[in-house]
């Protein structure tokens, strides 16, 4: 792992653990991570995931989510990097496919998915989108 962009290490876990229809998935953990893990269970994207204290390091397990054998986590894009940032303001907060999909935006009030940051009125860095 790059450990450069923890996000997009992440991501691509839960993607490649869903795509060979995976129970559970494992990804470092970091408070940033666990913002995110909250918001994908929130938004019904992942079952449920729990923190994992071990001896020299903490991680996350992730349990996905499946309806009738499908993943529910069609695609995940990471959207800003660290070589392309990717700022939206209040007003442009984007819609993944007609918002059928969830974009995740770091805000100054927090990480929030889209719709959230459209209620608080709050731009901020596109993180990722899923679908």
């Amino acid at each position: 792992m790059s450990r450069t962009d923890p996000i997009a290490d992440s991501l691509t876990i839960l993607k490649n653990a869903s795509l060979v229809n995976r129970e559970e998935a494992v990804i470092p953990f970091s408070n940033l991570l666990l913002t995110v893990c909250q918001i994908l269970k929130d938004q019904g994207y992942i079952d449920n995931f729990r923190r994992i204290d071990d001896e020299k390091k903490s991680f996350i397990k992730v349990y996905l989510k499946y309806i009738n054998q499908k993943s529910v986590i069609n695609q995940i894009r990471r959207i800003s990097k660290s070589s392309r940032r990717v700022y939206v303001s209040k007003d442009d907060v984007p819609y993944v496919l007609n918002g059928k999909g969830l974009a995740v935006v770091s805000t100054s009030k927090g990480i929030l998915p889209d719709s959230e940051a459209r209620k608080e009125k709050v731009g901020g860095e596109v993180l990722f989108y899923v679908w």
